[in-house]
C-alpha cells in the first residue's frame, strides 16, 4: 500500500454491518491497514453521513456511533470551504455524477489520495489523479 487512500462512507459503514460479514472483515482490515500507516483519508461529509448511516440503517447506539466517528477522524480529515464546494458543482457538471459523489472525489484529489475506496463510484475510473477501487471486488 503506497500513498494516500480516501475512503468513501459506504466502505466505512460495512465495517459495522454483522450482516455482510465478508465485506465487514474486508472493510475493517483496509481501514485499520490504512490508519496504522498513517495514509488514511476522509472528509468531514464522511464522518457526518457514517454517523447518519450507522444510527439509522445499522440501528447502532449514537453513543457508540459517536465513538466510531471520533476513531474515523483520527484519520486525516479534509475540510472544505466554499471554493471546493464549487469545484465540486464543476465536477458534478463535467463528469455527471452525483453531486454528493462529486464531493467525495473532490476531497480525495484535495488530500492527495492516490485511491478512493468506494463501493458506489464506478470502479476503475480515473477521476483526476485518483483512482475508484470497489474494495470488495478484490
Amino acid at each position: 500500500m503506497t500513498g494516500l487512500a480516501f475512503f468513501d462512507t459506504n466502505v466505512l459503514v460495512y465495517a459495522d454491518d454483522s450482516a455482510a460479514p465478508e465485506k465487514q472483515e474486508r472493510a475493517i482490515g483496509l481501514f485499520a491497514e490504512h490508519l496504522r500507516l498513517g495514509t488514511a483519508v476522509v472528509s468531514l461529509q464522511v464522518l457526518q453521513e457514517y454517523f447518519a448511516a450507522a444510527t439509522r440503517k445499522l440501528g447502532l447506539a449514537p453513543q457508540m456511533a459517536q465513538r466510531k466517528v471520533e476513531i474515523l477522524a483520527s484519520a486525516r480529515v479534509v475540510r472544505f470551504e466554499a471554493r471546493d464546494v464549487i469545484a465540486a458543482i464543476e465536477l458534478h457538471r463535467l463528469t455527471q455524477v452525483s453531486f454528493w459523489d462529486a464531493l467525495i472525489v473532490h476531497a480525495a484529489r484535495a488530500a492527495g489520495a492516490t485511491v478512493l475506496y468506494s463501493e458506489d463510484l464506478q470502479t476503475a475510473a480515473e477521476l483526476g489523479s485518483v483512482r475508484v477501487v470497489n474494495p470488495f471486488l478484490q
